[in-house]
């Protein structure tokens, strides 16, 4: 039985990417007090909120999406896109004839090595994938409660409210996905900024080689820096910039492309870095809850209640230990905390 939205005042779980760790996300709404009810977690008083990020790396993707949609469409959760439910959708869907391509998103070495465990899981299952693929289409870029907002990496204020004059609302459509794949389109850069971040170019000539083992021109920027005079006052990535490079002094110029989120705002809440530590707010009214869970960290949610000023006592998560033997990540054990 769904729970009734409209009579129930209910707090808010904010959980962070899955990719494919469905036995970790399990532990975590079981610590949190979600039961099954007809085979679809819910919870009394409460309702999940998604980050996006639910496919690829992980062992159980397909579990994970089936846990999730049951849960959304119960009333039980809402969810925001992720990258990499964007990125599925180029990769899965052909060019239009004439755009001298065959996919939206190229086939290479990369972005086949992303996806693989995601097409293999559902290999088995075709008809599955293709309904989860037009699935994704419902799911909003953002959410914007009366107390809160939900995005998966980037909130530009300026950026969502074009696009709700644009779209109607906060889904995309296939027009939109097939405008998205030029870059410096309007659409292209509502896509990779809500779902991927801000970014600075770095220092003519330079690169930087990721853990990933990707070599990137650019790094990635706060939305939220107040006032920032260098590099490492923006940086936000798990890869450090090189000491030489992060006391670099912006210029004017790269002061005017940073993106600021003003104190006063509703609080924020965002994925997709990559966090280590001990979960805590990055500002007062802002929060990343991706802790790497799939990299054998943690599954971290933030229990929101309405707060204008986040505490790091409203964090709860599923420590993710690694097994001895294990074919893929997230396959380990989890300690609940």
């Amino acid at each position: 039985m769904a729970v009734n939205q409209k009579t129930v005042s209910r707090g808010y779980d904010i959980i962070g990417d899955i990719h494919g760790c469905s036995n970790t996300l399990v532990r975590l709404l079981e610590q949190m007090g979600y039961r099954k009810v007809n085979g679809v977690y819910q919870h009394a008083r409460r309702q999940a909120v998604f980050i996006g990020d639910i496919i690829d790396r992980g062992p159980r993707i397909r579990e994970s999406l089936h846990l999730v949609r049951d849960m959304v469409e119960h009333g039980a959760a809402r969810i925001v896109m992720g990258n990499h439910e964007y990125n599925a959708l180029g990769y899965c869907t052909r060019a239009r004839p004439g755009s001298g391509k065959k996919w939206l998103r190229e086939h290479n070495s990369r972005h086949d090595r992303l996806i693989r465990e995601t097409l293999d899981q559902f290999e088995a299952y075709p008809h599955e994938w293709n309904e989860f693929l037009e699935w994704f289409y419902t799911i909003p870029l953002f959410i914007e409660d009366e107390h809160f907002r939900v995005v998966h990496a980037c909130w530009d204020g300026d950026l969502i409210e074009k696009f709700k004059r644009v779209q109607g609302g906060a889904c995309i459509d296939e027009n939109f996905l097939h405008a998205s794949a030029a870059i410096e389109s309007f659409a292209g850069q509502v896509m990779d900024t809500l779902l991927r971040g801000t970014d600075l170019r770095l220092p003519e000539g330079m690169s930087i080689t990721g853990r990933d083992g990707y070599v990137r021109e650019f790094f990635r920027t706060k939305f939220w820096a107040d006032d920032p005079h260098t590099y490492a006052d923006v940086v936000f990535q798990p890869d450090p910039l090189p000491p030489e490079v992060a006391s670099k002094v912006l210029t004017g110029e790269e002061r005017k492309q940073l993106i600021s989120y003003p104190l006063d705002a509703p609080p924020v809440f965002v994925g997709h870095y990559w966090m280590e530590g001990e979960p805590a707010p990055l500002k007062q009214n802002v929060a990343c809850i991706d802790y790497s869970a799939v990299k054998y960290g943690r599954l971290v949610a933030y229990r929101m209640d309405g707060e204008r000023v986040l505490s790091p006592d409203k964090f709860v998560w599923v420590d993710v230990e690694r097994p001895e033997q294990s074919g893929y990540p997230g396959m380990e054990d989890s300690v609940a905390r």
